[in-house]
C-alpha cells in the first residue's frame, strides 16, 4: 500500500514507522511541528528502486511544502525504548528542491540496509527485513536548537535536562560541540546553567547540504538560551508528556522566536546522526550492469531483468568504507563506475572496477564480512539485499542453480589462491 500523507493522517506505525506516527500525534494535539509528509515503507522501497510512478507521487506531495527539506528515516522498529537505531539511519538535511527528494529517500533506505545497521539489528535481536518509512519536512533555519530529556537520562531525577547550541541541532546530536547544559525542575525553575564550548554551528548551504560555520569568539562560551526560552521548553516538555507519556527524548529548535518540536521519542542512550551525500544523478542501466557480472553471465535476458529490477543504486565518496570486515552483512554490490580496494587486517588484496562485484556470500547467509572494501574513487554501485534476493531464488530454481555454480567456481579459485571473499 504505497502511500504518502500529511503528518496529521499518519496513524499506522506498521505503514509509516514510529517517528512519522509520533509527529502525527503531535500535529493532532496541536504541538508546534514544522509541516511535512510521511512516506510508507513500500513507497520508500519503490522510490529507492527508481519506480517513476512512486517518484512522481512523492514529488507531488512534497511540492506543497516549502523548500528546503529535511529527509529522515522512520523505520517501523526505530526509536523504541529497546532499540533507538541511534547513528544507524541517515538524516539528509537541506535538500534543496522537490526534485532532489527521491535521491535523499534512496540514501535513507540504504542506511537501514547498511552493514552497520545490519550489525545493530543482529545485536538487538531484530535481524529481519527493515520496513523503512521516511518523513520529509520543511527544514528550519534556527537560531538555536538542541535536545531535551523530560527525565534525567543518567540519574533518573524528575527534572528536565536540556542541551543546546547555535544553528541546527545536528551539532548537538552528532557531538560536534560541547553544548550549553541546563537543568529545570517541573515548575521551570532553573537548577543549573553551564556554558559549553560551541565553536561551530551547522548551517544550510544555499544550493543544498550543510556546512560547519565558525562561531564568533564572543558566542563560543555565551549561553544560547534565556529564561523565557527555558520556560517555553519546560512547557513543551509538559505537553509532550501529556501526549506521549513520561521519559521523553525531545529534539527542538527556535526560529524567529518560535519554538518548534522536531522529534519526540522514548528515552534511549543514543542520538540520531549522520548526513547523506548529495542526491545522486539519474538512475543508470542496472540490466547492463548485471549482465556484465560473471555471477550472472549464464542467465538469459529475462532472468537478468528479474535481478535488475531488485537492484538499487548507491553512491560512495572517495575514501568511504563500503563494507567493513567483521560487520554484519545483508547486501551484495556490483560496481557500475569507479574503483574500490579490498583489504583484510590492513593488507591490500585486490582492486575492483566496473563489472566487479563483492559481498555475494551475504546473499546466502547474511553472515559477517570477511574483508573490507573501500572506495578509492567516487563509486557508483548497484546493491541487492538478501531480503529481496532470497524470494527470487526460491521461486526460480534455474537462477538458484546458476548462482550456486558461479559461487562454487569462485570458491575453488579463492581456496586455491588464498583470496578473501568480502
Amino acid at each position: 500500500m504505497k502511500k504518502v500523507v500529511p503528518f496529521a493522517k499518519a496513524r499506522e506505525t506498521s505503514l509509516y514507522g514510529s517517528k512519522a506516527v509520533g509527529l502525527g500525534d503531535a500535529v493532532r494535539e496541536g504541538l508546534p511541528v514544522p509541516p511535512g509528509v510521511a512516506l510508507s515503507g513500500d513507497l520508500v522501497q519503490a522510490v529507492a528502486s527508481g519506480d517513476d510512478k512512486a517518484i512522481g507521487k512523492v514529488a507531488k506531495a512534497v511540492a506543497a511544502l516549502s523548500a528546503p527539506f529535511a529527509v529522515r528515516s522512520s523505520a517501523v522498529d526505530e526509536d523504541s525504548a529497546a532499540a533507538s537505531f541511534a547513528g544507524q539511519h541517515l538524516t539528509v538535511l537541506n535538500v534543496h528542491s522537490a526534485a532532489d527528494v527521491p535521491g535523499a529517500v534512496r540514501e535513507v533506505w540504504w542506511s537501514a540496509n547498511s552493514d552497520s545497521a545490519i550489525t545493530y539489528r543482529q545485536r538487538v535481536g531484530l535481524f529481519t527485513r527493515p520496513s523503512v518509512g521516511v518523513v520529509v519536512q520543511t527544514l528550519l533555519n534556527p537560531a538555536v536548537a538542541g535536545v531535551m530529556f523530560t527525565e534525567h537520562p543518567v540519574t533518573g531525577a524528575d527534572e528536565r535536562l536540556i542541551e543546546a547550541s547555535w544553528g541546527l541541532g545536528e551539532a548537538v546530536v552528532a557531538g560536534l560541540v560541547v553544548p550549553d547544559h541546563f537543568r529545570l525542575d517541573r515548575s521551570n525553575r532553573v537548577l543549573e546553567r553551564k556554558a559549553g564550548r560551541k565553536r561551530i554551528a551547522i548551517r544550510s548551504l544555499p544550493n543544498g547540504g550543510t556546512f560547519e560555520q565558525q562561531v564568533p569568539p564572543a558566542q563560543v562560551n555565551q549561553l544560547c538560551l534565556d529564561d523565557a526560552q527555558l520556560a517555553a521548553l519546560g512547557e513543551l516538555a509538559l505537553r509532550c508528556e501529556k501526549v506521549y507519556g513520561p521519559r521523553r527524548d525531545i529534539e527542538w529548535a527556535f526560529q524567529d522566536g518560535t519554538l518548534y518540536l522536531l522529534q519526540c521519542r522514548a528515552v534511549t542512550t543514543g542520538k540520531a546522526r549522520g548526513e547523506a551525500p548529495p542526491p545522486a544523478p539519474p538512475r543508470r542501466d542496472p540490466v547492463a550492469s548485471a549482465q556484465r557480472v560473471e555471477l550472472f553471465t549464464g542467465m538469459d535476458r529475462r532472468q537478468a531483468e528479474q535481478i535488475a529490477r531488485l537492484l538499487k543504486e548507491r553512491h560512495f565518496a572517495k575514501g568511504e568504507t563500503v563494507i567493513m570486515e567483521g560487520s554484519g552483512a545483508a547486501a551484495f554490490f556490483i560496481i557500475d563506475s569507479g574503483q574500490a580496494r579490498v583489504s583484510s587486517k590492513g593488507v591490500d588484496l585486490a582492486t575492483l572496477g566496473p563489472g566487479d562485484y563483492f559481498g555475494e556470500i551475504a546473499l546466502i547467509d547474511g553472515g559477517p564480512r570477511s574483508a573490507t572494501v573501500t572506495a578509492t574513487t567516487d563509486l557508483v554501485c548497484y546493491g541487492l539485499t538478501f531480503w529481496e534476493f532470497r524470494p527470487l531464488v526460491e521461486r526460480n530454481g534455474t537462477i538458484g542453480w546458476k548462482l550456486l555454480q558461479a559461487l562454487a567456481k569462485r570458491l575453488r579459485i579463492a581456496t586455491g589462491t588464498g583470496e578473501k571473499i568480502p
